[in-house]
């Protein structure tokens, strides 16, 4: 196989996880033709449920073509999980810390040596009401831009109704499928030569994140809002909201002067209590 070969931990997270997958979800995949089959480069996927990563694990290693995906640090910490997730060659991401970028310096050092990284650009569930991708965080432009590898962009769909955002138990009958496409690589090369600034990658960022769209809509036969759901303006606005209702709400009118009076009395006995 091109690239890293499959390794043993991914062969033996694949014995344990395909069985339970395949019971539990029906499988519409497409686009595979488009996955590369030699050389580095980078899969943008969506992300709308807490089982898609392994859904969507599934369908990439019947590829041939492993995932390293992004990952929480603390999961390669201890135990077990921990073995499996330095074992697959998942790369940790150190949030909050002086070690966030290792995790785009080892993305990068993955790429150049022929392997796959899985990006979720939003970085998080998506917070749309509707499943639609949110805004995307930058790193799979800075990766790509600065390897100037293919960027593969994916739209999956159905492991939400097995298990939806942030929901506790599952959904198991009737049987969910999943839904899973692929297309061509990203054209980016508009953006290589150029000085990496912020408005540069978020705007590379935003190229990757309409592709993955479009294709989520060819998925569910609908269209996306216009404007994608952005988690900071949402913050911002609800401040905002907040602010304003404080505004106009009516000052607390006055106590009652025998009420504060006999309130300010049970204070000096408590004080003297004291």
């Amino acid at each position: 196989m091109p690239g890293r070969r499959i390794g043993f931990w991914y062969r033996f997270a694949a014995v344990l996880c395909k069985p339970p997958l395949v019971a539990l979800i029906k499988r519409d995949w497409r686009g595979m033709e488009h996955i590369p089959a030699d050389g580095g480069f980078i899969t943008a996927v969506n992300h709308n449920s807490h089982v898609d990563p392994f859904a969507y694990a599934h369908y990439q290693y019947n590829t041939g073509r492993v995932p390293r995906f992004l990952a929480k640090s603390g999961l390669f910490r201890k135990g077990f999980v921990g073995a499996a997730m330095r074992g697959t060659g998942q790369i940790p991401v150190y949030r909050e810390s002086t070690d966030a970028l290792s995790a785009f310096r080892a993305a990068i050092d993955a790429v150049e040596r022929g392997e796959c990284v899985a990006f979720y650009p939003e970085g998080t569930l998506t917070r749309d009401p509707d499943g639609w991708p949110m805004t995307g965080k930058t790193g799979a432009a800075r990766v790509a831009l600065q390897t100037r590898c293919p960027v593969i962009p994916v739209a999956q769909w159905g492991a939400n109704a097995l298990l939806p955002p942030y929901a506790k138990k599952p959904d198991i009958f009737p049987r969910k499928t999943h839904h899973v496409l692929a297309g061509p690589p990203v054209d980016l090369s508009g953006f290589y030569g150029r000085e990496m600034t912020p408005e540069l990658l978020k705007e590379a960022t935003e190229v990757i994140m309409a592709a993955v769209t479009r294709l989520l809509e060819e998925i569910r036969g609908e269209r996306a809002p216009e404007t994608p759901y952005d988690p900071r303006r949402e913050r911002i606005e609800q401040r905002l909201r907040t602010q304003a209702q404080t505004q106009e709400e009516p000052p607390s009118p006055p106590r009652p002067r025998g009420q504060a009076r006999t309130q300010e009395k049970a204070r000096q006995e408590e004080g003297q209590s004291k």
